[in-house]
């Protein structure tokens, strides 16, 4: 018989684990700690030096974690020597899914430098808020970012270091080629880091559409990776012995963009600590991924429910090998039922599983994983996990009774420390060491936690969060409107869509062509909806005069 998650935990957790579990209480606040976790993740990146396994595979590229740290020593010498980083310099990443993107983010954090992940998707406008916000002195791009990206340099006084600029029309002059200035055989420097070192600053957009940096320390991150390897050890100790699990070594396949927190620190960092196999694609496509999935004998999936769908819907998926599969899903979104009996019913051994975690946590999380879910298809795990604890509040930040509804809080030594110079925001959303989700939900009986509805005026779009405050503002921004309002409608393939309902000025005219030329040049392309309502009626409201948006769905949209 299976033991229960709280027996699996404690059996994990003992004295004398690796997972060994101890309360720490540091400025007040008392959480479940790791004994063992790493100080800081320098001493994970050190790990990796002559290691010849194969760690990162891209196209037909192949990085052992040698080569990995050989190329992150030369370009950390490179920033401090070269660029003049001084420990704390926040250094941008701006690339897709690139083995250079490994490279730097290591070479910073081991050079105490803060590294500053920004949207590949973003626009101009969106890259020059983020340069600016987080005071960047080095920018590291890909040729795409850096067209996007060196104007507001340039007024910024920004450096650029141009990763793989075949594609660069020559006429950035100021553009620093990585192959100029990363030079191999060079030292990494040795700058002292502690657990309180700030390491990242991943942005998260807020409800008045400007984004907030979120900071997390080195200590916060390292127990976030040793919080995930735990919890594949509890499903482990848990496992029965007639369930068929792959003897294959681990091997993650990387779906989701690095600049997020779920492909930062679960995926690539889980694989830079535990030594393996990282699969990266140049650009999601299903089917290319099956291809993959097959040849490399991928082992971990973890993705937005999105991607889950388009890999069961390939015409194809029959005619691939996924028997290497162990685990399929992620989080980022909640995933419909159907979509987690798919999973359960169409790999040899592959399970499905959900983490709700994110920015503000590191991506960690309750988690659902393998019966769990398949029994609880609508939770998103039990609660509480090894070093989390989450209560349900009232609106007077009161604990409620089981069953009963509130905002959900989290308390973790996986969060973030604060928003990037926004005292005020952190104050709001980090309360006596506690984060206030903003997020709607309900503990049940047995301890899962169930996710109905968020406070904040936010779409979940295939694991992007969409503030409508910033959509509605840019449609603000033409002419012909009087009126707007931005919501999600369901979607089965990416959990929601963007839509909009938008009131013209009386006897003006706009279609939606004409809607998304103008919004193309102000959003990044997932922002911009994909339904759009015109009306020349007064949009509705309540007494108060608050847009009644629950009531749109059904008004204009069914």
């Amino acid at each position: 018989m299976a033991l229960s998650v709280p027996e699996a935990i404690a059996a994990v957790a003992a004295p004398g684990q690796f997972f060994e579990v101890v309360e720490v209480e540091r400025e007040g606040v008392t959480n479940r700690m790791f004994k063992n976790s790493p100080t800081h993740l320098r001493q994970i990146f050190d790990t990796a030096r002559g290691v010849d396994d194969t760690f990162m595979v891209y196209e037909d590229e192949e990085w052992s974690f040698a080569r990995t740290m050989a190329e992150a020593d030369a370009l950390g010498y490179a920033l401090v020597h070269h660029f003049g980083v001084k420990k704390g310099d926040r250094i941008g990443i701006a690339m897709r899914n690139y083995p250079e993107w490994v490279v730097s983010f290591a070479a910073i954090l081991s050079i105490g430098a803060i590294s500053v992940s920004l949207n590949a998707w973003w626009t101009e406008e969106e890259i020059e808020y983020a340069i600016n916000d987080a005071g960047l002195s080095v920018l590291i791009a890909d040729s795409e970012r850096i067209e996007r990206s060196a104007g507001p340099c340039q007024r910024a006084g920004v450096r650029m270091l141009g990763v793989r600029l075949d594609e660069l029309e020559p006429l950035e002059q100021a553009v620093e080629h990585w192959h100029d200035v990363v030079v191999r055989g060079h030292p990494m420097p040795d700058v002292p880091i502690t657990e309180d070192t700030d390491a990242t600053i991943l942005y998260t957009s807020g409800t008045t559409g400007f984004p907030k940096g979120a900071v997390s320390t080195h200590g916060a991150v390292a127990q976030t990776i040793m919080a995930f390897s735990a919890g594949g050890a509890i499903q482990a100790v848990r496992r029965t012995p007639d369930e068929e699990v792959s003897s294959l070594p681990a091997c993650f396949i990387l779906v989701v963009p690095l600049f997020h927190v779920t492909g930062c620190i679960p995926v690539m960092m889980s694989c830079f600590t535990l030594h393996l196999k990282l699969v990266m694609m140049y650009r999601w496509e299903p089917e290319r991924a099956l291809q993959l999935i097959e040849r490399h004998q991928v082992t971990n999936f973890v993705g937005v429910p999105t991607q889950s769908w388009d890999l069961l819907e390939s015409p194809n998926f029959d005619r691939f090998d996924t028997s290497s599969l162990n685990a399929v899903g992620g989080g980022g979104a909640p995933a419909p039922p159907t979509l987690v009996t798919r999973v359960e019913g169409s790999f040899k051994r592959g399970h499905p599983n959900l983490g709700y975690g994110m920015t503000e946590s590191n991506a960690y999380g309750p988690g659902n994983y393998g019966e769990d879910y398949v029994n609880h298809p609508l939770s998103t795990g039990r609660v509480p996990t090894i070093v989390m604890d989450v209560e349900i509040r009232d609106p007077e930040m009161r604990p409620v009774a089981r069953n009963e509804s509130g905002e959900i809080w989290m308390k973790s030594p996986t969060l973030i420390r604060g928003y990037w110079e926004k005292p005020e925001a952190t104050a709001e959303t980090i309360v006596e060491g506690w984060l206030r989700t903003g997020d709607l939900g309900y503990v049940d009986d047995e301890g899962f936690l169930y996710i109905e509805d968020r406070l904040k005026d936010m779409i979940l779009r295939a694991g992007e969060n969409v503030y409508c405050a910033e959509v509605e503002s840019a449609i603000y921004e033409h002419p012909a409107v009087y009126e707007a309002a931005v919501i999600g409608l369901p979607d089965e393939r990416l959990g929601e869509e963007v839509a909009s309902v938008v009131m013209l000025k009386h006897s003006m005219t706009l279609t939606h062509e004409e809607l998304h030329s103008h919004l193309t040049t102000r959003l990044a392309s997932f922002k911009i909806p994909t339904r759009v309502v015109f009306t020349h009626e007064p949009l509705p409201r309540n007494a108060a005069g608050k847009l009644l948006k629950r009531e749109m769905p059904r008004l204009y949209f069914d």
